[in-house]
């Protein structure tokens, strides 16, 4: 889980804070002087049905954090309130959940209850697995390497043969508790990020080809119609790997991959090296267009394209996890990418997360949608508010940075958001920059017009992140960053990230339209809901 990327940092003038790159036309005119932008959404409209990518996937750091009790209550919540389809992580096949080990003759033994203790829970709250094959049994790996502080052995098996015997086990063993029509919806991938040679896997290129091809055909040996694919990898491979299942005729249905919105920095095991923000607009955006074209442009392009991580860094040390540039950052790019993309994985749904070793603060710049406490984060709320839209867009005059919708009952649903990419300093990172809080600067207000809706009684609801507006951690720094959190200051951090509405009243349309003008602030989002008077408000 870690994207590579050596460049220069960029400093885009439009953009940056900071004094010496303001251009002379903004020093004339601030954004409270200037205009409203004008939101026209059309509900006579429609565009087609609304995208399925953001909420297809989400991530988890490994698969033994998932049979904790607090690891558990968080994605019960998440699935309450947001839905996510399938749920990915690390070390399935980790040491911790004790799937497999070899009698003193070297016979294999294969134990999946644990396995089965998580799968069972994630089905129960209608989340599928999305299977990443890693990593390597202890008993099977062919070296001591490993990665992160729970030791995720990074070597290729020591016995292909016993390999390919435990994934054809495993599948056989899921097909037997689950049912094969349940398991044939799943989706199983080959490691993680294996061109990372320094960090997720010691052999060659050539050795996860070979690892690729032995497990697919294990998989497809038992299971014919299993969803298989790869090779999840940091940033490259795509064009090899395609090559490679052409040229040797080896099944997939997917290419999996990973992107990081980061323009400074290096693999980070650890969480000590520094990550700066890419403010360029092509950020992820880019990367996520490429690998489409090279599916596009390849032999099989019917292949699914599945972001199986992605965020704005790759450090669970970075504190824009934590601010409110994360909810905007989040659906700009979700919003520029679901055409792309079969799924974007954001990495992760919880801070319950031990890469670096078991987290020793209430908030560190996790991954994290939720804190450790269960505490949501602005980044939650740009899921969330994605989940209350309908299942068909309908046109808006700002599809870069809006995403309107409508519902079959008639309630209409419009999110927008002002994205403003701001970067450290030169001679500063996220770590230091975004650890402190981050006023928010006026912003252009935006006039939503809605036309040829139906005239009548609404229920209009108005929902809101942004600096101090559901924004726990601004809250946590003004309640003097304490490294333990007790009942009450929990209780109060919840509070202020509730996710309460700001505003609801009733409305009365005549005309067939709706104005009304909502002021903004830099990286502030705003989600308005309009729902029929006899119906019930979506909550």
């Amino acid at each position: 889980m870690r994207c590579v990327l050596n460049l220069t940092a960029l400093c885009v003038s439009a953009v940056c804070l900071v004094a010496p790159c303001l251009g002379q036309a903004m020093q004339s005119q601030t954004p409270a002087q200037a205009q409203p932008q004008t939101l026209t959404v059309d509900a006579a409209h429609i565009v087609g049905p609304h995208s399925a990518t953001p909420l297809n996937t989400v991530g988890a750091g490994r698969a033994n954090e998932g049979l904790r009790a607090d690891w558990q209550s968080q994605l019960s919540t998440v699935q309450t309130e947001i839905g996510f389809h399938n749920l990915r992580f690390h070390g399935i096949f980790h040491d911790d959940m004790g799937v497999y080990s070899e009698d003193k003759n070297g016979k294999p033994i294969y134990n999946f209850q644990y396995v089965d203790a998580l799968y069972d829970f994630l089905l129960s709250r209608h989340i599928r697995p999305f299977v990443e094959l890693s990593f390597m049994p202890g008993a099977l790996a062919s070296g001591p390497q490993t990665v992160f502080w729970w030791k995720g052995n990074i070597t290729p098996p020591k016995d292909m043969a016993k390999w390919n015997a435990l994934i054809a086990a495993f599948v056989t063993h899921l097909k037997s508790r689950y049912g094969a029509n349940e398991v044939n919806h799943w989706y199983f991938e080959v490691w993680n990020e294996p061109d990372l040679h320094d960090g997720f896997f010691t052999g060659s290129q050539a050795d996860y080809f070979n690892l690729y091809k032995n497990t697919v055909d294990s998989i497809r040996s038992v299971c014919p119609h299993c969803l298989v694919g790869g090779p999840a990898t940091a940033s490259g491979w795509e064009a090899d790997w395609l090559a490679y299942i052409t040229k040797n005729h080896v099944p997939a249905d997917f290419l999996s991959t990973h992107t990081y919105g980061v323009v400074r920095g290096s693999f980070d095991g650890d969480g000590t090296d520094g990550t700066v923000l890419d403010t360029s607009p092509d950020s992820i955006v880019g990367r996520v267009r490429g690998s489409r074209e090279r599916i596009d442009h390849s032999a099989t392009p019917n292949l699914q394209l599945h972001y199986t991580e992605w965020s704005s860094s790759y450090t669970a040390t970075d504190f824009i996890h934590d601010q409110y540039i994360s909810a905007p950052f989040i659906l700009e790019k979700l919003r520029a990418t679901s055409p792309l993309a079969q799924s974007m994985s954001y990495w992760t749904f919880t801070d319950i997360f031990e890469e670096n070793s078991p987290p020793k603060r209430p908030f560190y710049g996790g991954f994290g949608l939720m804190n450790l406490q269960g505490i949501r984060k602005p980044a939650y709320f740009a899921y969330k508010f994605l989940a209350q839209l309908g299942p068909t867009d309908i046109a808006t005059t700002e599809p870069a940075n809006s995403w309107a919708t409508i519902k079959p009952n008639g309630s209409i649903q419009v999110l927008f958001w002002n994205y403003t990419a701001i970067a450290p300093p030169s001679d500063s990172d996220d770590q230091i920059f975004y650890k402190r809080e981050q006023p928010a600067q006026p912003a252009p207000a935006t006039a939503l017009n809605l036309t040829h809706i139906p005239d009548g009684r609404y229920n209009l609801a108005v929902y809101r992140t942004g600096y101090k507006q559901n924004d726990a951690y601004t809250a946590y720094l003004h309640m003097g960053s304490p490294d333990d959190l007790s009942p009450a200051q929990v209780a109060q951090l919840n509070h202020a990230a509730s996710g309460a509405p700001t505003e609801t009243r009733t409305i009365t349309v005549k005309g067939h339209s709706f104005d009304q003008t909502f002021p903004m602030h830099q990286n502030g989002t705003v989600l308005v809901t309009l729902t029929p008077a006899q119906t019930v408000p979506h909550k």
